[in-house]
């Protein structure tokens, strides 16, 4: 749920990747930082896309990865808000 709150914060057109959601995490939280494929993991399981915008994560070097719509999706919504 934390990790969705954090995605519910991501402005449209922009993007962040899932190492700095992990570093996002840790500072509210005060742990140290998760993997970021811990991050990667509960983004993917977000059952309600349109609502909580998972598409905004990218990977390390800004690559559109894993995206349950499909990285074309992943892309054309991108596009649409005009973060690509």
């Amino acid at each position: 749920m934390a990790v969705w709150e954090l995605l519910r914060g991501i402005p449209s057109g922009t993007t962040v990747t899932y190492g700095a959601l992990a570093g996002r995490l840790a500072e509210q939280r005060q742990v140290r930082v998760p993997a970021a494929q811990a991050v990667g993991g509960a983004v993917g399981r977000n059952p309600i896309a349109i609502i909580i915008p998972c598409h905004r994560v990218l990977g390390a070097d800004g690559s559109l990865t894993g995206y349950a719509g499909g990285v074309e999706r992943k892309a054309a919504l991108l596009e649409l808000e005009k973060a690509v």
